[in-house]
């Protein structure tokens, strides 16, 4: 019983920690999504380059935003030919005598919601032509990305119920097969502590075996697993942060502690009887 238990903390946690990564990913690609989020103001073509590096140098310090780009007329006139290349379609800019476009400040938030006071702020500088309304565009992909958020945040809160209550149940049969050992040392006196605790410390031995046994299937699998997520987010440049620390912390302590909460309510059924 205790193999069966070791066995299934291992299925159950490799499951988990699978699940986990998934929505590590899910929510690294919410997030750089909600980066590309920008305001884009125009510029007055007389605008001197003393005033736009000046405009460039206030809208970077405010806190609500993580970069800004200037984007002249000649670089977004070669974007415009680049775009229209792509598309398939005629480039009727070369059939004009002049640049028709306007330079720009493209500026990237901190936080979409705060698009806002940036547009305010650009707004309220001369040189400033006019800024894109975004405020549509901004609630679209915040909605989208709130209901996958929510949606991925679930889906694994259930798979952990369901991972807590296979390894429970497996735990409670293995003590159930040391039924007549419990109720031999009850017979004799012992006390429900001196019952309790080789249960728990079995428990807490059979979590940790199967955290290190699961832990070690994962390394194995880091090379795959990491070429799957590298493949799968290609389009995206993620950036996953401690993903093995916590990935270890999160087995290591589901493993260990649900072996303890799995003996704990187990031998308790038997003590208050």
């Amino acid at each position: 019983m205790s193999l069966a238990a070791t066995a299934t903390m291992v299925l159950m946690l490799l499951l988990l920690a699978g699940f986990w990564i998934i929505q590590t990913g899910l929510l690294a690609g919410l997030q750089f999504t909600e980066q590309k989020v920008e305001v884009v103001g125009y510029l007055e073509t007389t605008a001197t380059a003393t005033q736009i590096a000046t405009l460039q140098s206030e809208i970077a310090k405010m806190p609500e935003v993580s970069n800004v780009t200037y984007v002249d007329r000649d670089t977004a006139l070669q974007r415009f030919r680049a775009s229209m290349a792509a598309q398939g379609r005629e480039d009727l800019t070369q059939y004009l005598d002049s640049n028709p476009l306007y330079g720009s400040l493209e500026v990237k938030l901190v936080d979409p919601t705060n698009f806002g006071t940036v547009g305010d702020a650009l707004r309220a500088d001369p040189i400033v032509r006019n800024v894109i309304n975004i405020e549509d565009l901004v609630q679209r992909v915040l909605t989208v990305t709130d209901v996958l958020r929510t949606a991925g945040t679930v889906v694994l809160v259930i798979v952990a119920i369901i991972v807590l209550f296979i390894i429970v149940n497996t735990i409670r049969l293995a003590v159930v097969a040391r039924a007549e050992e419990i109720e031999i040392m009850r017979l004799v006196g012992a006390s429900d502590s001196f019952i309790r605790w080789p249960f728990v410390f079995d428990g807490a031995m059979v979590g940790l075996f199967g955290s290190l046994l699961t832990l070690g299937i994962l390394a194995a699998a880091a090379d795959p697993i990491s070429g799957f997520m590298a493949d799968f987010f290609r389009v995206l440049p993620l950036q996953f942060g401690s993903l093995t620390r916590d990935l270890v912390a999160l087995v290591l302590g589901a493993g260990v502690g649900l072996g303890v909460l799995g003996s704990w309510l187990s031998v308790r059924t038997y003590l208050i009887r």
